[in-house]
């Protein structure tokens, strides 16, 4: 599966993305959280620079940032690993959300993207 095709699934929140099982299940699963990014980088390397970019393309970098803060952000949810690794990670879906917006990343050239 490509990308495109990978976050169109993350994005509508498809059985077994990781949207699916922050809500409602809330399970922040690390291993598909980094698959999701990882993607979205792919995604945001891809369309840097370009003038016209698909509209649910848009929406999904849109409320995958804003929603994952927010779904996180409840008191009840779980984070058994260290806090850091959660605001590090919502992070970086506000970095990649300005990168796919803007065209170009909020890194300097050649700053490499810490894994999470």
């Amino acid at each position: 599966m490509d990308d495109l095709e990978f976050l169109r699934r993350e994005f509508a929140a498809e059985e077994g993305s990781f949207l699916a099982g922050l809500r409602p299940d809330m399970v922040w699963d690390k291993a598909a959280f980094t698959r999701l990014e990882q993607a979205m980088r792919r995604v945001c390397a891809a369309y840097e620079g370009h003038d016209e970019l698909p509209r649910w393309l848009v929406e999904g970098f849109w409320a995958c940032s804003d929603g994952v803060r927010d779904w996180t952000g409840h008191p009840a949810f779980p984070r058994p690993a260290p806090e850091d690794y959660y605001n590090n990670a919502i992070e970086r879906l506000f970095d990649l959300q300005y990168w796919f917006v803007m065209g170009e990343s909020p890194y300097l050239p050649g700053t490499p993207w810490e894994e999470l």
